[in-house]
Formats: C-alpha cells, structure tokens, sequence
C-alpha cells in the first residue's frame, strides 16, 4: 500500500476534544464570574424603582384622601378602597396602581405607617426574606434609596 491510498483519519483525536472541552469550561467560568454580581445589582435597583412607585402612590393617595394608608390596611390600600376608609368618595376610581408587585425575590413589599424613618415606610425584606432584628442588614426601603 503507498501513502496515497492510505485512507485519512475522519473525526477529532482525544487530545483536540479535551482542548475544546477546556477552553469551554475557562470560557463559562469568565462568563459566570462577570455575570452573577450584575444579577444582584439588577435586582436591587428592580427593588428601589418599585418602592420609588410605590412611594409615589403613596404621595398621589395622601393628596386625595388627606392621609397616608394605616400600618393595618398597607400598600394594598393603594389596589382597592379599604373598607374603613373615612370618606370613601375620596379615593381615585380605579385605584393607584394596576397590580402590587413582589421584590425580586418573591417577597411582598412591607409597609408601616408611621414609619420609623418618616411618615411612612416601604421597604423590601432583601434576599434573606427576614426583618427585624439582625435581618435588616439587608433590607431596601424609602429611606435608603
């Protein structure tokens, strides 16, 4: 047999397929790496663009009722007239906001009125999902947006 009619090797040897494999594994780990912190500033500035909304429907409920929602009929007063409102015929037809949403990890918005920092508070409970003592290392409110 010459070398001319010496069939050629078809594919991909061992060696070239563990060089692939490597340059993808550095190639997702530099991906990963760069990645994951911009998730968590995303879904920080998500959390304080919706307490700024809420903050703002807050002030628009005030202006037309003359006071901000009670600690005990929240920011859902905001969706829906609450039932012991003093004068109902004073709240916007349609509400405030469409919908109520959740922070970036799931969790309702609370609120207090009045609130510690001020007339009232909105804050989000942050990744932990706790509050109160020790677990407001983490917590996103009005205060400190």
């Amino acid at each position: 047999m010459t070398r001319r009619n010496r069939p050629t090797p078809n594919g991909f040897t061992l060696i070239e397929m563990m060089v692939v494999i490597v340059i993808i594994g550095i190639l997702t780990t530099v991906v990963v790496l760069n990645v994951l912190p911009d998730v968590d500033k995303a879904a920080i500035t998500r959390a304080r663009a919706d307490i700024a909304t809420l903050e703002t429907a807050l002030t628009s409920y005030k202006a037309d009722t003359m006071q901000f929602p009670t600690s005990q009929q929240g920011i859902a007063a905001l969706k829906a007239a609450p039932t012991d409102m003093a004068q109902p015929e004073r709240y916007r037809p349609g509400g405030y906001v469409q919908r109520l949403p959740n922070d970036p990890w799931g969790h309702a918005y609370q609120y207090a009125s009045p609130g510690r920092n001020g007339p009232f508070d909105v804050w989000s409970m942050g990744p932990d999902g706790l509050t109160g003592p020790g677990g407001e290392a983490d917590d996103i409110g009005n205060w400190n947006l």
